[in-house]
């Protein structure tokens, strides 16, 4: 066929792309293709904050939409009827482990998490990916595929997506769940009175960080990816049958950071209690020395202004609570007369689950704020 005049030709793709067959090349360590992986490379609560102020100004959002913009939470929620809520959220990552199945699986129980902290169920979920052309067919197929399994564990189905080049391989999902609209776990739900209750150990990030550096014990690792593909779904099975109002998923921006959301949202001061927050093995250990990711330094800044740290408090627990965590446990905000109703609930479900802290009140004129006591 004659090209048509002056139209604009891409040059065609190679073979070897075109018909997905992959030249016999040693195995492909997928670390190796970025700086930082996992939800530390997520851009910084500080420079995110100041990016996406006003940007629901336009216009005040519908009625309907009981979490947006104007009213942030882990996702967005549209009320469809007084019994159900549509609820959407997207995530998606550089690799943080070389395992390709593995990294599908992180990343999908990552992006899968943020309908569980509002107290939904899954529906579907849509593949957003990102790979370099010479990504070998049979790489490309483990990350899917250990996605669509972590996607059917959480109730739902994978049921399409989208991919493009790009010489750093990336992959999440948009995740569509459902929920009753007025038993939302949300942000802002968190009072007086209440006790922070963990489901996950913190250090995650230390642990990557770690291993890039070849500081991290390989069982410590192991340790940290199983629970990196652990889904949220019994935790957030159990919060909402019980009546709870106020979590989140501790995520990107770290302990501190995910709690100081949920203290603004809620008007409240939280107060960890630093003898009490659960760590991962071998991360305090490599947390006293020295290690910390690029995000941590992001989520000291965006917590600063609003942080008391207790004298005395070791400087590693500090580090922890401040450490990125990927596909982390959710933080709930519990009523004392439901705290025992949970705690036996998360048991019977094989959920691990800790005390960290406090909800306390503020001062008049006070603003909200965490503590690290």
């Amino acid at each position: 066929m004659r090209a048509l005049t002056g139209a604009s030709v891409c040059p065609p793709y190679h073979r070897l792309v075109t018909t997905l067959e992959a030249p016999r090349l040693p195995p492909i360590r997928l670390t190796e293709l970025t700086d930082c992986g996992g939800c530390a490379a997520k851009l910084g609560a500080d420079l995110l904050a100041d990016a996406l102020s006003g940007l629901g100004a336009a216009g005040p959002e519908p009625a309907e939409l009981i979490a947006g913009l104007e009213r942030a939470d882990d996702a967005a929620a549209y009320r469809i009827s007084d019994e159900l809520a549509i609820v959407g959220t997207l995530d998606f990552f550089p690799p943080l482990v070389d395992d390709a199945r593995t990294f599908g699986e992180i990343a999908a129980a990552n992006a899968l998490s943020d309908v569980f902290a509002m107290g939904g169920r899954v529906l579907f979920a849509l593949s957003i990916a990102a790979f370099p052309e010479e990504l070998p067919r049979d790489t490309m197929a483990a990350i899917f595929d250990g996605a669509a399994a972590k996607v059917r564990e959480g109730g739902g189905t994978l049921a399409g997506g989208h991919t493009i080049r790009d010489p750093e391989p990336k992959y999440g999902l948009a995740v569509i769940g459902a929920a009753h609209p007025d038993k939302l776990l949300r942000k802002g739900g968190a009072r007086p009175g209440d006790v922070l209750l963990l489901t996950k150990r913190l250090g995650t990030g230390v642990l990557v960080s770690g291993d890039r550096q070849g500081r991290t014990r390989e069982g410590d690792l192991a340790a940290a990816i199983d629970q990196m593909r652990t889904l949220n779904r019994a935790a957030s099975e159990v919060l909402v049958a019980v009546g709870v109002a106020g979590a989140t998923d501790v995520t990107g921006f770290g302990l501190l950071g995910h709690g100081l959301e949920m203290a603004r949202a809620s008007g409240t001061r939280f107060v960890f209690d630093s003898r009490t927050l659960p760590a991962l093995g071998g991360a305090l250990e490599l947390a006293a020395a020295g290690v910390e990711t690029g995000g941590a330094a992001h989520n000291r800044r965006f917590v600063l202004p609003a942080l008391d740290v207790a004298e005395g408090v070791p400087p590693e627990l500090v580090t922890l609570a401040h450490d990125p965590q990927t596909s982390g446990g959710l933080l709930a905000a519990v009523g004392p007369d439901r705290l025992r109703d949970v705690e036996s609930a998360l048991e019977a479900a094989g959920v691990e689950h800790w005390i960290v802290g406090r909800v306390e009140p503020i001062d008049d004129g006070g603003a909200a704020g965490v503590a690290l006591a």
